[in-house]
């Protein structure tokens, strides 16, 4: 990746997270601790990864993407914006009545949006099921899966996972985002995942460990997945939850709680500081 590359990445990301601000002070509610732990990762998909069109979202051919963490659809939502599929205008009518940017994602009414998800578990059930119907239709598209830190204590998921190995999916990537934090507190005092890499290890994974707000460790990663063969690749991403906004970092309160107007101030003056820093780079 180019100097340049990395500073438009990074740019790109301030501006996710400002829409993840707009979106859920818009809606006085949503989820936006794990969204702004995850925009990093939002804006490399959309921005550099992912064989996607913005004018054509249901071209047959694309790359499939799958929030499976579905509550963090205020930082899709923003990435997907940003990347054309919709006007960034629309972010702050998130969970309006009658607005197509409810509190989870749906295929049905949001253009971009692969799967309609948000119990837990599930989304990535879906996809590990995408891949193995490209795989049968002769597709060569790829499907990509976000997954949570707490979400992965569901058991469904480790279905999904002994299935993707099974079928030998290598054109399936799974990403956990281990910010370490739920809605009840660190995921390690309500139920411990770990270690893991080491459990994703032994269901048959590729597994990259990363700093997941470093642009050049997520291309790595991700150019890793795409060159392994045989089997899916799994990216754990250390991330911290409410990155970028001071007063949201580290904190499990701010899962699921909206800013009022005073911290809707403070967070997008941080925001717009951090972009102008990048751009001044």
């Amino acid at each position: 990746m180019t100097a340049s590359e990395k500073k438009q990445l990074m740019a790109t990301a301030c501006k996710v997270r400002m829409g993840v601000i707009e979106g859920t002070h818009g809606a006085k509610a949503g989820h936006p601790g794990g969204s702004l732990s995850a925009s990093d990762l939002f804006t490399y998909l959309y921005f550099k990864e992912l064989n996607i069109d913005p004018k054509n979202p249901r071209w047959e051919e694309r790359d499939r993407f799958v929030l499976s963490k579905g509550h963090t659809a205020p930082g899709l939502y923003a990435a997907l914006a940003l990347r054309g599929f919709f006007p960034v205008e629309d972010l702050p009518t998130l969970r309006h009545i009658d607005s197509y940017l409810q509190g989870h994602p749906n295929m049905n009414t949001v253009p971009g949006i692969d799967m309609s998800t948000g119990s837990l578990g599930q989304g990535v059930s879906c996809a590990a099921g995408m891949a193995l119907a490209a795989r049968k239709m002769g597709r060569s598209c790829r499907v990509y899966a976000l997954l949570g830190d707490g979400e992965i204590q569901e058991g469904q998921v480790w279905e999904a996972m002994m299935f993707a190995h099974h079928y030998k999916l290598d054109n399936f990537c799974a990403i956990v985002d281990n910010n370490g934090l739920q809605i009840d507190g660190p995921v390690e005092q309500v139920m411990s995942p770990y270690p893991i890499p080491e459990k994703l290890r032994a269901f048959g994974f590729e597994v990259v460990e990363i700093d997941g707000h470093d642009f050049d460790q997520i291309e790595a990663a991700f150019e890793k997945a795409k060159a392994t063969k045989g089997v899916p690749t799994a990216i754990v991403m250390k991330t911290t939850k409410g990155k970028g906004v001071s007063f949201m970092e580290g904190q499990a309160g701010w899962h699921g709680k909206a800013p009022n107007d005073e911290e809707y101030e403070t967070a997008m003056n941080e925001l717009k500081a951090q972009l102008a820093e990048v751009e001044a780079m």
